[in-house]
């Protein structure tokens, strides 16, 4: 009886150290370095556990699919594997890969609308965005704001736009809200129209109030406003002319134009940015109504259409 004993004490002590050996193997499996190089971000997919540890594989992340799946199996319940675009550091362990993918963040992205864009072409811009998923919802012309959005991998484009346009129904408020008093608009949509006018209209951050101020001033004259990039907006398109303006276009008759309708177009011709938004609604106090290219990138201004003709005169010699 006492030999058996013996026999038993030895047999778990045997089994004892053989479970803290394969704990500490365990332990050092999960948190020794990684073959990954160097950072790295992932695209991890949707499809449980045996597609993550193949793409982690195939990035170099981790060195085996087999013992990564069976160490997430291992510390289940700590919680599920997401999907995403994830940051890897180098030489990550097992136990940091299994903590990003709980819990980690996902990569953000960036993409920029640029001032000036028509709706149309926000939406090509969208629908190219790498990692955005889904249709673009229709975009009004001028509804969403020139503005860099961050995104993750997996986002939908259609919630994407519809930040870009919260955005602008924001920031149309606020200049609208803050605007200077007795303009000639009658409401939060006609400063988005001549917004984007003066978006058209000018590059030059410095000139957008001027050209807001020459407008208004116009505006308030029942002066035609006679704005190119309007007569180059083809209406049902969505998208300017691609070459220079002709008589015939300046002759033509469409709501658009306006060498031919007194006031503003029946909608934006593009998307304002901030600045053209504060331009419409707070210009500079000029006494301005003509502005012509300079042949520098900017414009000459000018109180008389005299003056105004010797500043086109000089735009004509420099081409």
């Amino acid at each position: 009886m006492r030999r058996l004993m013996k026999l038993a004490g030895v047999a778990l002590l045997a089994l004892t150290l053989l479970g803290t050996g394969a704990g500490w193997a365990g332990w050092n499996l999960l948190h020794h370095d990684g073959p990954l190089a160097e950072p790295r971000a992932v695209v991890i997919p949707r499809g449980g556990t045996e597609a993550i540890a193949s793409t982690l594989r195939e990035a170099g992340v981790v060195a085996d699919a087999r013992i990564f799946a069976l160490a997430a199996w291992w510390t289940r319940a700590e919680g599920p594997l997401r999907a995403g675009e994830f940051p890897f550091p180098a030489q990550a362990s097992l136990r940091a890969v299994l903590s990003i993918l709980r819990e980690g963040r996902m990569v953000q992205r960036r993409f920029t609308i640029a001032e000036g864009l028509t709706a149309r072409q926000i939406t090509a811009l969208l629908e190219r965005v790498e990692g955005l998923v889904g249709d673009v919802p229709p975009l009004a012309e001028g509804a969403a704001l020139p503005e860099t959005y961050a995104y993750s991998w997996g986002d939908a484009r259609a919630a994407v736009a519809r930040r870009a346009m919260a955005a602008m129904d924001a920031a149309l408020a606020e200049a609208w809200a803050a605007r200077a008093p007795n303009l000639p608009l009658a409401n939060p949509r006609e400063a988005l129209i001549l917004a984007s006018i003066i978006e058209r209209e000018t590059g030059v951050a410095g000139e957008r109030a001027l050209v807001g101020g020459v407008f208004v001033n116009r505006l308030r004259r029942g002066m035609m406003l006679q704005s190119d990039p309007t007569v180059a907006y083809v209406p049902g398109q969505g998208l300017p002319l691609d070459r220079p303006l002709t008589r015939a276009d300046l002759d033509q008759a469409h709501p658009f134009n306006t060498y031919r309708i007194r006031g503003l177009p029946p909608a934006p011709i593009a998307s304002p940015g901030r600045e053209a938004l504060r331009a419409a609604t707070r210009p500079a106090e000029t006494e301005f109504l003509y502005f012509v290219a300079d042949g520098t990138g900017g414009h000459a201004f000018a109180r008389t259409l005299e003056e105004h003709n010797r500043n086109v005169a000089r735009w004509r010699a420099l081409r």
